[in-house]
């Protein structure tokens, strides 16, 4: 079996992306698979590009990656892709949908607002959130553009920042507290990883920069770690999600905040999900085998 491993793209998280692409076919088990690199420096590359592969194995990040866009497009060609489809895919990467849909479905997560423009910002509605808060683009990703924002006088300058990378942006109430990820594969938990950045909040330096963070492989006492479960997999559940997602949550005071879902983890070598597979004795190679495994079952 050919497989493509996308990579590159038009997003903000290229070279994240391009990082990710090259670990995946650097660790593909060649005995079993040809593995191809493919990438994407224009949307309109991939019909040319992936049009001989078998499967493609997606290793995009952000836009025309994660928002369900290249997902489509491999399905009008016919090829079998890695992770969740476009429907979950599109509505995963809107962060305000994502929590609209997780709060109607009694799901804990933080009070946010979303703007389109600076003139939207709601100042009263933020001073009840209280600060301090986030303001990061809506649909980005990789913590680009994230801020923490500690008084009222910087919330402009944050959203006109965040609205250079996208149309709509977030404003999220800070819960502080620890950071996890729950890193599900077929609809159940492999592991969860506690997050401890060295900066002030897990921005794009502490996601990939050697020695960024702390991460560690953790198991919460029996009630908590029960929550915590129940809230991944009915976040899978309820956004219908397949093959492998990431859940990233925040945890105050034996209370679980969901943050956001990702359909394609990161496969950097300092990424969260090898690290949550390893812990379950899963090599990087096993892991890519059953993403694949997995993702030819779903075949659209």
């Amino acid at each position: 079996m050919k497989i493509g491993v996308i990579m590159g793209g038009v997003s903000s998280e290229r070279e994240v992306s391009l990082n990710s692409g090259k670990e995946i076919v650097k660790y593909f088990n060649k005995d079993k698979y040809e593995v191809v690199p493919i990438v994407i420096d224009k949307k309109d590359d991939v019909m040319e590009k992936a049009k001989d592969i078998d499967f493609a194995f997606i290793a995009l990040h952000g836009k025309f990656g994660e928002d369900g866009t290249i997902q489509a497009v491999l399905e009008t060609m016919d090829i079998p892709y890695s992770g969740c489809g476009p429907l979950t895919s599109g509505i995963c990467m809107d962060k305000d949908i994502t929590k609209r849909i997780l709060r109607q479905s009694g799901i804990n997560t933080a009070d946010w607002l979303c703007v389109r423009s600076v003139d939207e910002i709601d100042y009263d509605y933020i001073d009840k959130m209280g600060y301090p808060v986030f303001v990061k683009p809506n649909s980005g990703g990789s913590s680009v553009a994230t801020n923490l924002i500690k008084k009222k006088e910087d919330i402009e300058s944050a959203v006109s920042l965040a609205l250079d990378y996208d149309k709509e942006v977030m404003i999220e109430k800070y819960i502080k507290g620890d950071e996890i990820t729950c890193c599900m594969l077929d609809g159940k938990m492999i592991a969860i990883i506690a997050i401890k950045p060295k900066a002030e909040f897990f921005d794009y330096t502490a996601k990939y920069a050697d020695g960024g963070s702390d991460e560690i492989v953790v198991q919460f006492e029996e009630g908590l770690q029960k929550k915590i479960e129940e809230m991944a997999l009915e976040c899978w559940k309820v956004l219908k999600c397949s093959v492998y997602v990431r859940v990233d949550m925040i945890i105050k005071e034996g209370v679980p905040y969901l943050l956001e879902l990702n359909t394609l983890p990161g496969m950097t070598k300092n990424s969260l999900f090898p690290k949550g597979a390893k812990a379950v004795n899963m090599s990087y190679s096993d892991l890519l085998d059953k993403v694949t495994e997995l993702s030819l079952k779903e075949v659209r």
